[in-house]
């Protein structure tokens, strides 16, 4: 039997569908809400199914940046069969997240047993949940928010993909909020270290995703509450995007600062006091 109900898988949905690119942690509010409900937090079979209910977020981000896809798309088809269209920056663009995605992907494989057994405790959530608000703090007041999209580099692609191996192995940690802080330290805006974000989530949550797929329905997830979590997490994170591109661009990041410490601090007193069980 699915250890996830329909009407689970749609709370879940809903927390991934707003958490997923907000700086907060899809992965630590997912645990933690799984904890709420006394749903096993490292149960592979409940690992993949927050996995795979990503796809989702990540279907709304490929429809909400349809035609930035297209264009950087069509910039690398171009480039790869005519020389001398390599030096357009869509097409080196598309070339670096690809590169970008790499090393999570190591990580991710090298370091899955541990990602899915010691590190899925909300004891780690907690910690850096607190430890990640502090980064994304200092990143903020560091970063000068001068460069913006087109002036991203290789280099800038290579770190902040990379920072996603942060939230990899410390749930709670936020991918989103450790690509944005470290695209903020970076000196680009904000809106260019939120759009950057977007665009290096895609391959690496989708690959997350497709392969988790396979121990979701194998460890005994029902497709139902599968399909459920996932088209109600589209529908949520379309509207989170919009929204979150809206706040950056006249927002500072403390808001996020501030919500992720209180979270944090009440999760530790939750767990101290016995009323979640990590």
């Amino acid at each position: 039997m699915s250890a996830i109900s329909i009407g689970q898988a749609v709370v879940l949905g809903i927390v991934e569908g707003v958490t997923e690119f907000l700086p907060i942690s899809s992965t630590g509010h997912l645990k933690i809400t799984e904890g709420l409900m006394d749903i096993p937090v490292d149960d592979k079979g409940v690992v993949a199914f927050t996995a795979v209910i990503q796809v989702g977020a990540i279907a709304a981000v490929l429809l909400y940046f349809f035609k930035d896809i297209v264009r950087f798309v069509t910039a690398w088809l171009r480039g790869l069969r005519h020389r001398d269209q390599r030096d357009n920056h869509d097409y080196k663009f598309t070339w670096w997240v690809i590169y970008a995605t790499i090393p999570i992907v190591i990580v991710g494989l090298a370091a899955k047993e541990l990602i899915e057994g010691p590190l899925a405790s909300l004891w780690v959530v907690a910690g850096s949940l607190i430890v990640g608000s502090g980064v994304m703090w200092a990143a903020d007041q560091m970063g000068r928010h001068r460069r913006g999209e087109e002036d991203t580099t290789f280099k800038d692609a290579m770190l902040v993909g990379s920072s996603q191996i942060l939230a990899l192995l410390f749930p709670g940690f936020s991918r989103s909020g450790a690509t944005m802080s470290t695209g903020l330290i970076l000196d680009l805006d904000r809106v260019a270290a939120t759009r950057l974000s977007f665009f290096l989530g895609i391959p690496s949550l989708t690959g997350a995703g497709l392969y988790e797929l396979k121990d979701a329905v194998g460890g005994g997830m029902d497709v139902a509450p599968l399909a459920v979590g996932t088209v109600v997490s589209f529908v949520v994170a379309y509207a989170s995007i919009a929204w979150l591109l809206k706040f950056v661009a006249k927002h500072s990041f403390n808001a996020f600062v501030i919500y992720r410490i209180v979270v944090g601090v009440l999760l530790f007193a939750l767990l101290g006091a016995g009323v979640l069980n990590a």
